[in-house]
């Protein structure tokens, strides 16, 4: 009878604490990495061409999640006071609680795919699925993170939610238009997040044994490295910026290792390797 493959954890003899600390330039460069999309999709709103400001809306999403998620994990080399208010200072801007984000996704590292794992779950579902199970999703992992991360956890949830709750007040109030898009923007991209930022990276892993997708060449890099999700799982606290050094470790000095790599989307991964073999089988 065949047996569940267990999950792979962090193989031996892979050099990567050199890959931690972060200079100051490179915390800049973290910090930063959303600004240029939020200014471009801002000034386009505010344009008779304003339908244009998707894709920078987009982008700038996309960059607030990175930067997000290097906070969650404090690998940005700063305080954890500095982490959590990032935390906050996104969720206004994002237009939900990071803090209910961050509590889900250490679950979701601990319990990955399991019972527990309210983040993963959704990893599960088919395509079509998870895009109409998109708009709970923000609102389950809150309830979660509200019902068993204790105190310290709701106070950072509450804070988000003011923080959230005072953004659409100075918007409505301002009223222009740029700040109104960004609004119904940023709740479309709380809706998609369940397929962008969880199912993308996992789906079809869950009985596989692999941590998650991991993507090589042009997407990978368009991405801003986010889909070097496989990587992340197994050293989550290598900064994202480094994970493709660490990729190239690990396809050189692990057996099997390339092999059994799943790429989030096959026909735009730049290496001809096998093409999800499980890590083993019975």
């Amino acid at each position: 009878m065949c047996q569940a493959i267990p999950r792979e954890t962090a193989p031996n003899g892979v050099p990567w604490q050199d890959l931690l600390p972060m200079t100051r330039h490179q915390k800049f460069i973290e910090l930063t990495l959303p600004l240029p999309w939020l200014l471009a999709s801002w000034a386009l709103f505010a344009s008779p061409v304003w339908w244009l400001g998707a894709l920078p809306i987009f982008m700038f999403f996309l960059c607030a999640l990175r930067l997000n998620h290097e906070a969650i994990h404090s690998n940005l080399g700063m305080s954890r006071r500095a982490d959590i208010a990032i935390l906050h200072f996104l969720s206004a801007l994002m237009g939900g609680s990071n803090c209910a984000v961050a509590w889900n996704h250490m679950q979701h590292h601990r319990h990955a795919m399991g019972p527990k794992d309210h983040e993963g779950h959704c990893g599960e579902m088919t395509a079509l699925e998870v895009l109409r199970y998109g708009p709970r999703f923000p609102v389950d992992l809150n309830r979660a993170a509200w019902s068993m991360g204790g105190r310290k956890w709701r106070l950072r949830i509450l804070q988000d939610w003011l923080g959230v709750a005072a953004f659409i007040i100075f918007a409505l109030w301002l009223g222009q238009r740029f700040l109104l898009l960004h609004l119904v923007a940023v709740a479309v991209a709380q809706c998609l997040t369940a397929f962008f930022a969880v199912w993308i990276t996992h789906q079809g892993t869950t009985n596989s044994g692999l941590a998650a997708r991991s993507q090589r060449g042009v997407l990978a890099k368009a991405a801003y490295l986010m889909f070097y999700h496989r990587e992340h799982h197994l050293f989550p606290k290598v900064p994202v910026a480094r994970l493709p050094e660490l990729a190239d470790r690990l396809d050189r000095g692990i057996a099997g290792y390339a092999e059994s790599r799943r790429p989030v989307v096959s026909f735009l991964d730049s290496e001809k390797v096998g093409r999800g073999s499980p890590i083993s089988s019975c």
